[in-house]
């Protein structure tokens, strides 16, 4: 779906001129539905709207919130994807050069893939990561946001690829843990939960956001600056994102982490999931 209109997945939709092409001028948001419904639907299009306001897009008011989840709804039923389904919203500029947008009108393009009904269930075998350093991420006030400027998280992507790792460990330009190329990190030692704060240059998840406000009233969690070392240190390590909700890792290099709490935390953040 373009701009609110069904059309075949393979029909060109941008010129050779457009800005998200060329420069990478725009955001997306990546969404798990279930049963032609977006799942935590007012955090996403919140994040959007907000990513839509820091590049300075002038946006109409027939683009509004409601107006693209109901295009989500269409596209889903359109495509029989109303199991559980994940769906990518990619927002961009139009045309232009560097000093010259066409417009600053938001042009969106909604995509859907079926998913296994099984997605975002507890992972009984870990994963396995390692830490990417050749690429570091900033911490500005773009960092937040899901941009298309997607260049860290794409190099981090292809080195976990070649050294058949499940992900790839993002540190930022401090050298300190930022997250991974697809999902925020958490990490538990003495049954205390850390993970890195935003101001460390880390996408602000939905689901991040959803765990921290489950989980604050129950553990003691740390938003925070930390390393390779605090991590290498810790008892377990868990993954969160919105399409996986939280997945336990394994082991990272030679070191092996445990689950027993943090199949706790996602009993805890997913009752009906256990």
């Amino acid at each position: 779906m373009y701009n609110g209109k069904l059309q075949e997945g393979s029909a060109a939709i941008a010129s050779a001129n457009n800005r998200g092409l060329r420069f990478g001028d725009g955001l997306f948001e990546t969404i798990k539905c279930n049963k032609g419904q977006p799942e935590l639907g007012d955090e996403h299009f919140a994040r959007l709207w907000k990513g839509l306001q820091v590049l300075q897009f002038n946006i109409p008011k027939h683009f509004s919130p409601d107006t693209l989840e109901e295009d989500i709804r269409k596209l889903l039923k359109k495509n029989d994807h109303l199991g559980v389904a994940r769906v990518r919203v990619t927002v961009f500029r139009g045309d232009g050069g560097l000093y010259d947008a066409a417009s600053h009108i938001p042009n969106y393009l909604v995509q859907s893939w079926a998913l296994p009904e099984d997605t975002g269930n507890w992972n009984s075998n870990g994963l396995v990561l390692g830490f990417y350093t050749d690429v570091k991420k900033s911490c500005d006030i773009l960092s937040n946001l899901k941009h298309n400027n997607f260049l860290p998280y794409v190099m981090a992507a292809l080195e976990a690829k070649k050294q058949k790792w499940n992900d790839a460990i993002v540190l930022n330009t401090n050298d300190r843990l930022c997250d991974t190329t697809i999902a925020n990190i958490f990490f538990i030692k003495d049954e205390i939960i850390y993970t890195p704060a935003l101001r460390e240059g880390c996408i602000a998840g939905v689901m991040r956001k959803n765990i921290i406000d489950k989980l604050n009233s129950k553990y003691r969690l740390v938003e925070g600056e930390f390393d390779i070392d605090d991590l290498l240190a810790a008892d377990e390590v868990f993954l969160s994102n919105s399409i996986y909700n939280i997945r336990w890792v394994q082991s990272i290099g030679e070191k092996k982490y445990g689950n027993t709490l943090s199949q706790k935390i996602y009993a805890a953040v997913f009752p009906t999931n256990s």
